[in-house]
Formats: C-alpha cells, structure tokens, sequence
C-alpha cells in the first residue's frame, strides 16, 4: 500500500513539471522581447596573456568592465571561446560574436577567453649560461653567469595600432638570496623587499633589445611581468628659450668668425699686393746694388790709374823742373787735360749710378711701406685658434704676420744706411768733378804761361798744385776703395734679402688661397649654423610628436564593433621557472551518483 501511494505522488509531481517547463520557456522569450535596453558611458578592456618561460603565447583572456548610465540589456562583440559573468549570476548570452548581457549595478565586468588571437608584439626572452645558449627548463637548479635577453619588435600578424602607440614595461623580479653582480645596461634596478627588480622601456613603434648580466646560484626565477599600456601624459614641449637664444649666439657669432675672415682675406690681399710691389722694388734694387758692385771695380781701377798719373806727373814735374822744355810741358798740358776727361767721365758713371740707386732705393722704401703695420696681440692669434678655423692657415697667417713685420723692421734698422749711400754718391761725385775742374785749370794754366812767364816760377807753382791735387786724390780714391767695398758687401747682403723677400712673396702668395679657402669654409659654416635655432625646434617638435599619444583615440583590442572604448591595457607574464614541489594527494572516496528516483525516495525512508 505504501508503495503504490509513492508511485501516485510522483506520477502527480511529474505531470505539471513538463507544464511548468514549456510555461517558462513561453515566458522567456516574452520577457527577452520585452528586455529594457541599457546603455553604458565607456568600456574598459584588460587584456591578460601568459607566455611561455621563452615568451611563446599561451592562453589569453579578457576582462571587460562598463560604467552603466542605464541598467538592462547590454550588447557587446568578440571572438571568445568562452565567457563567463563576473559581475552577478545572470546569464551571457552569446551568439557568434555578439554578446548580450543585463547590467543591473552601476559596474558591468564579465571575462571573456580568447584563442588563436596574437599580441601586437614578439617577445622573445633567451638565457645564456656561462655563455652556452640553454632552454629554461634545462636552467633550474644551476650555478654560474648568467645572461638573459629580451627581444621586442612588432608581430606583422596582429592589429598595429597597439605596437605604433603604446609602450612596454617589464619588470624581472630576481631573489637577491640567488643572484649578485646584477648588471642592465638599458634598465633601471631597484630594491623591492629582499628581491632586487629589473625594468625595461620600450618605446612606441620600436624595437626593444634588453640583457640582464648576473651571478646565479640553484637558479629560480620569478615570472616576468610585462605591462603594455599608452604613455600616461602628454609631453609638453620643453622650454628652449634659453637654448635658442644660445644657438642664436652661435650663429651669430659663426656669422661674425666668417665677417671677420673677409675682412682678413681682403687683409691678406692687400698684403699680397704690397708684397708683390716689394718684390718688384727689391727686385730693381737688387739689380741696381749688382750693377753697382760690377762697376765698383773698373771705377777703383780707374781711380788708381788717375791716382797713379798724378803721382808720376807730380814726380817729374818735380825732378826735371831745369831739364824740362816746352813740348814737355805741352804733354803735361794734353795729360792734364786728359786727366781730367777721364774724372768727367767718372764723375757722370757716379751721377748714373746715382740715380738708378736713387730709383731702386725709393722702389724699395714704397715697397715696405706698403706693408700694413697691423698691431696683433696674441690674444687676437689665439682667438683666431679659439673659432675652429683650420690651425694650419692660421699658422701659415701667423707666420707670414711675423716674416712681414720683420722685414719692415729690419728694413727701419737699415733705412739710414740706405741714406748713407745715396749721399756718399751725392759727395763722391761732386768731388770728382770738382777735381776734373781743378785739373783742366792747371791745363789752361800750363799752356798759358808757356809764353812771356817766369818759367821756373811756373814750374814750381804747377809742381805745388800737382802736389795737392795727387794728395787730396789719395784721400778721395781711399774712400772710394771704402765705399765699393761697402758696395760689394750691400750687393753680397742684399742678394739674400731679396731671396727671403721672394720667398715671403710665395709665402703670402699661398696664403691669400688659403684665407679664400678659410673664408668659403667659414661661409659654409655660417650658413649651416644661420637656422640651427629652426632645426632644434624642428627635432624637438618632431620628437613631442613621435612619443606623444595623449590625442591617440583608444580602440577595441577585440573587435572593432566594440564602441566608446576609454582605455586598453595588457597584462603579460611568462612562466616562471621553479621547482615543483610533490604533494601526496589522498584518494578521496567517490560518492556513487543519485538519481532523480533515488533522492526522491530517500525523502520517505
């Protein structure tokens, strides 16, 4: 009897179960079709990624959060595997990609799993170990130098506009207990507790390559962690008032460096000019001081046979005075005569010679004069070394400085010398003539008293001007032996000056090219440093713009249905490489599964 009223009384709950069942389902799709829509004012999205231990993608999921303005129906896409509610109990619904869910709270989140998706980046992490390349799990455990390396660049197979506008940051995480000596060249290291932690930047649309160096011992290492997110500020540009006006100085001081080389080429011009005409002056003097030293010595010649003719005259006017007759006297008369046209003639060869010294003298002195006198310092000379001119015109310049006013220094030493000549010249030939003068007097003389004249008388009064006459010509032909030996030695002398005068010529000569050459090249500078205000603000300008993304509008990482996206972010880790430690695990007895009859009998027993 029991039995059979158990049997009716399940029979009774069956039969409205399957009428209640189609009930709810009728009332379902009513109440999806009534569903108030909801609305929301942005959306977030975390992307979470695991990688292997050598950067190779795992799994990856996304948690997606949206600040209701309105609860109800809420309709959102992606590819997932899988999505699950992470808000309330109600259902997902997903059909394909489109996902449809009821916001009742003023925060939405639900996760959605991802396959097959890529990272906008490749990471590729490698360990080297005492410098053998190993595999992360052949590193557990082992003692020595280690080198791991981080490689970043752009996965060809994902959405770019990730890799082009955000940047990755990542975080290496080492047990000071097990590494020493840790170096990073492109990262920053810091304390974080007992552990020390490594991190890396890697910036905007390029590539990263990062190392870390270390002493390991019974190596672990911890995941690492990498965050990929937009820059978090705008770059404002920088304030380069100051810098701009200091490039503005140096331009305008390169363009002054260069105004002042014109003004030393043209400097140097004029100097090569009056270079030039110091040579040609030197030039003719030379040729006039040679002249006078070739004809020093037929001059000196001359002058002794005269000086021997007035000796001997003297002597046999004095030592046949009673023996000597008329036609004697008319011999010493013609000798007399003679005589004194070879002193004419002597006289004129010093008025030539005269002269073309005189010319030569004043070419010279017109030569040297013609050189600036520009007063130099050395701190102007060191000035000149200070503006990046090439040091070997300025030597060449310098040099040539010096040489030039040594010329006109030596030349102001020996001025009054050159004086000196051209008036013992002056002297000498008026001496001449004055004697020639004397001797065709005492010729006139001599032929005049030949006749109605004391004779003896005569004789006497000609031997006492004979006398006079062979001795102030001793004295005149002493000096003149002095003056072409001063000749011979200014000829000698001046035939070096002359040669460092020409070779001073060349010098300048050279100089002048290079002052053209140093003026085009401080031309080209000038004119490259004229707008390097310009370009820094250029670069700089260029630079905000490269590395600033504050305008950068967010886009889904899922699917680009997906509307009024506030922020991406992605969140990285690879595996971490440690031991396993084993656990003993205790069988657990399994419960035998109960019908629905069975629970439903238990009820009676």
């Amino acid at each position: 009897m029991k039995r059979i009223i158990v049997l009716c009384m399940a029979i009774f709950l069956l039969m409205p179960s399957f009428l209640i069942s189609a009930e709810q389902n009728e009332t379902s799709k009513d109440e999806e079709k009534n569903e108030k829509e909801g609305s929301y004012s942005s959306k977030h999205e975390v992307v979470y990624s695991t990688l292997t231990a050598a950067g190779n993608q795992e799994e990856m999921y996304v948690v997606n959060n949206f600040s209701i303005e309105e609860t109800g129906k809420i309709i959102d896409y992606g590819a997932y595997t899988n999505v699950q509610n992470l808000t309330n109990v109600s259902d997902i619904k997903q059909e394909d990609e489109r996902i449809q869910m009821t916001a009742e709270e003023d925060e939405f989140y639900y996760q959605g799993d991802l396959e097959d998706k890529p990272l906008p980046w490749n990471i590729n992490v490698t360990y080297q170990l005492d410098g053998e390349k190993m595999t992360p799990e052949d590193l557990l455990g082992k003692n020595g130098e280690l080198q791991l390396q981080i490689n970043t660049d752009k996965n060809e197979n994902a959405e770019s506009f990730f890799y082009e506008n955000y940047l990755l940051q990542m975080t290496v995480t080492l047990d000071s207990d097990r590494y020493d000596n840790i170096e990073a060249p492109d990262g920053t290291v810091a304390n974080a507790g007992k552990d020390r932690q490594v991190t890396f930047t890697a910036m905007p649309d390029k590539e990263g390559s990062f190392s870390i160096n270390a002493d390991v011992k019974d190596l672990e290492m911890e995941s690492i962690e990498i965050a990929a997110v937009p820059p978090s500020m705008a770059i404002d540009a920088p304030d380069t008032g100051a810098m701009t006006d200091d490039m503005n100085s140096l331009s305008a001081a390169t363009a002054e460096v260069h105004r002042g080389v014109g003004k030393l080429k043209s400097g140097i011009a004029e100097l090569n000019n009056g270079a030039a005409s110091l040579n040609d002056g030197s030039a003719q003097y030379n040729n006039g001081v040679q002249e006078l030293n070739a004809g020093s010595t037929e001059l000196v010649e001359g002058s002794a046979a005269i000086q021997t003719s007035l000796q001997t005259m003297s002597e046999q006017v004095g030592s046949d005075t009673e023996d000597m007759n008329v036609e004697e006297l008319q011999e010493l008369e013609d000798g007399l005569k003679q005589l004194s046209g070879g002193l004419e003639e002597a006289d004129k060869s010093l008025a030539s010679l005269r002269n073309e010294f005189g010319n030569a003298y004043k070419s010279l002195d017109e030569a040297v004069e013609s050189i600036p006198g520009y007063d130099i310092s050395d701190e102007d000379i060191e000035s000149l070394y200070e503006s990046g001119a090439d040091e070997e015109v300025i030597d060449q310049l310098v040099e040539t400085y010096q040489s030039a006013q040594s010329t006109k220094q030596t030349y102001a030493d020996g001025k009054e010398a050159f004086g000196a000549v051209s008036s013992s010249l002056e002297t000498n030939a008026g001496s001449l003539s004055e004697m020639s003068d004397r001797l065709l007097q005492v010729a006139d003389q001599t032929e005049g008293s030949l006749e109605g004249v004391d004779f003896t008388a005569s004789i006497q009064q000609l031997q006492q001007g004979l006398k006079e006459l062979s001795s102030n010509y001793n004295e005149f032909h002493s000096g003149l032996v002095e003056y072409t030996d001063g000749a011979s030695e200014l000829a000698s002398s001046y035939q070096e000056i002359h040669g460092g005068i020409a070779g001073l010529t060349d010098g300048i000569d050279e100089l002048e090219q290079g002052a053209s050459e140093l003026h085009e090249g401080t031309g080209e500078l000038a004119a490259s440093t004229s707008d390097i205000p310009e370009q820094m603000q250029s670069e700089i300008d260029q630079m905000v713009e490269e590395y600033d993304k504050s305008d950068v509008e967010p886009v889904s990482f899922v699917s680009e249905e997906n509307k009024k996206v506030e922020s991406v972010q992605f969140v990285i880790k690879t595996e971490s490489i440690k031991k396993v430690e084993e656990q003993t695990e205790t069988p657990e007895e399994e419960e035998e599964e109960k019908g629905f009859w069975d629970r439903l009998l238990n009820l009676f027993r």
